[in-house]
């Protein structure tokens, strides 16, 4: 197969048939409804994060989950790993403000329990659940109280006959387990399922959903799984999701990293952000810098940073520090500096304002965000 992807982001060679995407085209799917949240079908992207606290903590779990709420997040994951997690998702799932996912592996009592406990989603990983009997017992539970299922196939947990088919993990390995799965599914009638095909290689989980999205019209929960600390786990992320975003594939989203929720939180709406897919509240757009720099840039930024942390605000801000490209960056930004020798012009919405000095730009441009008024296509 030779993929051809027409915003020249990847190609690449192996077998099968031949795809072609197209930039900005969202793939059509049939519809799932997470909790009140509706997944595929058209429906705005959904951001995802998972609690790290044990599950028998409620308080705690709580806690991050309602963090994760006020940054935005849409539906939070849970694991049920043990017997005193699966008697605390139901009191979660009565005090979450977010729709709850519970996160099953090895075993499907704790999914029976979580369905129970009214969780807005089961999600399984088909290559360790257990046998097609335990899986129907799930899915018949499910079915009846009309909860979605998220197929999560994973390349370091694939089924052992697969593997051994493949050799190693593939693209066609991750789709077969993916497929094998809602084909048990469909035995019982059960319709209601999202797949990922999370790898912590990146080219691996990019070529995986592709597979998918090509040959099924099922939603699909994007995501780099173990992507690492926040630094690169973020890089990795974006590059894999927002590629997979950018040809219109994917329907929900979760970016893994080694921290808290609400970071996780933070990076994938800043992911769906930079490709239009969801409004802006504050965005700071700052120059590299060059020996042209003739203001304390580092500084003045960290500043802002701080000071309108928290603002949720769709205004984007532009700091330049030279004159060369600062008058026109900066006239094209809601709010925009460009300064040079100890003071800046102020722009607003594209016109000169007024000449500030340094030592106001920060306190200026604060004043300014508290005082714009976003139109309503920004809203």
């Amino acid at each position: 197969m030779e993929l051809t992807v027409l915003n020249n982001l990847v190609s690449n060679e192996t077998t099968g048939p031949h795809l072609t995407y197209k930039v900005g085209v969202r793939r059509k799917t049939r519809q799932v409804l997470v909790g009140g949240i509706r997944v595929g079908g058209g429906a705005p992207i959904s951001v995802q994060t998972m609690t790290k606290t044990k599950t028998s903590d409620v308080d705690g779990t709580v806690a991050q989950i309602v963090k994760a709420a006020e940054e935005g997040c849409d539906i939070v994951r849970v694991t049920v790993n043990d017997k005193e997690a699966a008697d605390a998702i139901a009191e979660i799932v009565r005090r979450s403000p977010l729709p709850i996912v519970a996160d099953i592996h090895f075993n499907h009592v704790f999914a029976l329990k979580a369905v129970e406990a009214n969780v807005a989603k089961v999600r399984l990983n088909p290559g360790n659940i257990g046998s097609r009997d335990r899986i129907h017992q799930v899915l018949r539970a499910a079915m009846e109280k009309q909860i979605p299922i998220r197929i999560g196939v994973n390349s370091g947990s694939l089924e052992e006959d697969i593997l051994n088919k493949h050799g190693y993990p593939t693209a066609e390995a991750l789709y077969e387990s993916a497929m094998r799965h809602v084909g048990i599914c469909e035995e019982v009638g059960f319709r209601d399922v999202i797949i990922s095909v999370k790898s912590t290689d990146v080219r691996l989980m990019i070529e995986a959903y592709r597979l998918v999205a090509q040959r099924t019209d099922i939603p699909l929960h994007l995501g780099v799984t173990e992507a690492g600390t926040t630094r690169v786990g973020t890089i990795k992320s974006s590059v894999g999701i927002g590629t997979l975003l950018a040809e219109g594939i994917g329907d929900t989203i979760r970016v893994s990293l080694t921290d808290e929720p609400w970071k996780e939180v933070e990076v994938g709406k800043e992911i769906l952000r930079s490709l239009g897919l969801a409004s802006r509240n504050v965005e700071l757009i700052a120059c590299p810098t060059c020996g042209r720099l003739e203001v304390d840039l580092f500084g003045i930024m960290a500043e802002l940073e701080k000071r309108l942390e928290g603002i949720k605000k769709p205004v984007k801000i532009a700091v330049l520090g030279c004159v060369v490209n600062g008058p026109g960056e900066a006239s094209e930004a809601d709010i925009g500096i460009a300064a040079g020798k100890g003071v800046g012009i102020l722009y607003r919405k594209g016109e000169v304002v007024r000449r500030v000095k340094e030592s106001e730009i920060v306190d200026v441009i604060v004043e300014e965000v508290k005082n714009f008024q976003p139109d309503e296509s920004q809203s």
